[in-house]
This record gives C-alpha cells, sequence and structure tokens, in this order.
C-alpha cells in the first residue's frame, strides 16, 4: 500500500514520540560510554551500546517517528514497516517488564535512560500508532518478515559473545546458562514476537475496517 503523508496534527505527536526517543538514547550513550571509556574504551562501548535490541528498537522509533513528523513518504513511511517497529518496542517493553526490571534498581540519570527507553518511548510509539497512523494496510503475511531483524539480532548477539565473551541480556547468556537453556529462551522470545505481531495485524485490520466504515457512513 503506498505511503501517504500524515496531516498535521498527527505529525506534530509524531515529532514529539521522536523527540522523546531521541533524547532517551543520547543519554543512554553518554551513559555508556562514562561506563566504558576508562576500561574498554569508546569503541567498545559504542559497539556495546549498538548489541542491545532495546537501542536498535529505539532508533526504530526515532527515524520512523521523524519521517512521519517530516510528511515525508517512502520506506520508513510504509504501513508494514510502522507495524514492524510497533512490534519491535512493544516487546522491548514487554520483556523488561516482566522479565528485566526485577534485575536491577537503576538511579539517577541511568533511571531517567531507562524509564525512557523501556516504558515511555514503547507507550507513546504505541499511543501514536494506534490513534494516528492509517490502518488497514497489513496483512498476515507480514508477520513472517518480522521476524528476520530479531533473528539477525539473535545471530549477532552470539557472534559478539563468542567474540567478547559477554551478553547484552542475562537469559540469552550462553556462559552462565548453556547453549540448551538460552535455545529455549530464545525460542520463548520469539514466541512473544510472532503473537504480538498477530495481535498487531489483527489491530491494524480492525481499526481499518472501522475507519473505512466510518467513512462509507458519511
Amino acid at each position: 500500500m503506498p505511503s501517504t503523508p500524515l496531516s498535521s496534527g498527527p505529525r506534530a505527536v509524531a515529532a514529539l514520540v521522536a523527540a522523546l526517543a531521541l533524547s532517551a538514547l543520547v543519554l543512554q550513550y553518554v551513559l555508556i560510554l562514562q561506563l566504558t571509556r576508562d576500561n574498554v574504551g569508546m569503541a567498545l562501548g559504542t559497539v556495546r551500546f549498538f548489541s542491545y535490541f532495546t537501542i536498535l528498537s529505539n532508533i526504530a522509533v526515532a527515524l520512523v517517528a521523524f519521517t512521519a513528523a517530516a510528511g515525508r513518504t517512502g520506506f520508513l513511511a510504509q504501513a508494514r514497516v510502522r507495524g514492524a517497529v510497533a512490534l519491535y518496542i512493544g516487546v522491548t517493553g514487554s520483556i523488561y517488564f516482566f522479565i528485566l526490571r526485577h534485575l536491577w534498581q537503576p538511579q539517577g540519570a541511568q533511571w531517567w535512560a531507562d524509564t525512557g527507553l523501556h516504558y515511555a518511548v514503547p507507550l507513546a510509539y504505541w499511543a501514536w500508532w494506534l490513534a494516528f497512523a492509517p490502518h488497514g494496510g497489513l496483512r498476515w503475511r507480514h508477520v513472517a518478515g518480522w521476524l528476520l531483524f530479531p533473528l539477525a539480532y539473535v545471530a549477532w548477539v552470539f557472534v559478539r559473545g563468542a567474540w567478547l565473551g559477554e551478553y547484552p541480556y542475562p537469559f540469552i547468556d550462553v556462559g552462565q546458562l548453556g547453549w540448551s537453556q538460552v535455545g529455549l529462551n530464545a525460542l520463548g522470545v520469539m514466541a512473544v514476537f510472532v503473537v504480538m505481531g498477530f495481535v498487531i495485524v489483527g489491530v491494524d485490520r480492525i481499526f481499518g475496517r472501522r475507519r473505512a466504515s466510518s467513512v462509507g457512513a458519511t
């Protein structure tokens, strides 16, 4: 389905979402560099920063939201890309809330970055996507395509882990858990992607039909 520019209201909200994501990303990057500059250095600190799925999904939010705010069309304005980002940032928030938030207690600036990346940005993007993004353009087959990115991410995590001996998330730490448990954990997370992906497509189709019927009634 061809992308179409949004009106001024949705674009303004998209700009706020993009600014929120960017500010959280910049803050987290600064904090990671502060922690790593005296041991592993800035280069490996930057690699560590980009090794978190949280960071990648928030970058995707910023890119898609900036594209919407600028009124541009093209790849990042396509319904399937907006749906994919809803999936990635939705899984980010869900996995953190149900699994990871109990494992540490961030304080100060780290609390702000943590809250922004895992709570504020997912909720803001989902609110924008549900309320302002055009609906009705997603198909069930899109879910399969959406899984390619997390699968590629998992492959990168294992390569990085073999290289540096560290893993970004404890439930995929091969050194601590072993391949069997990590494999089961990875399958569980992929199941979350699949289920949430189908939910996103289902919601999009319902919203699309409702909007089409309301337009037809007028």
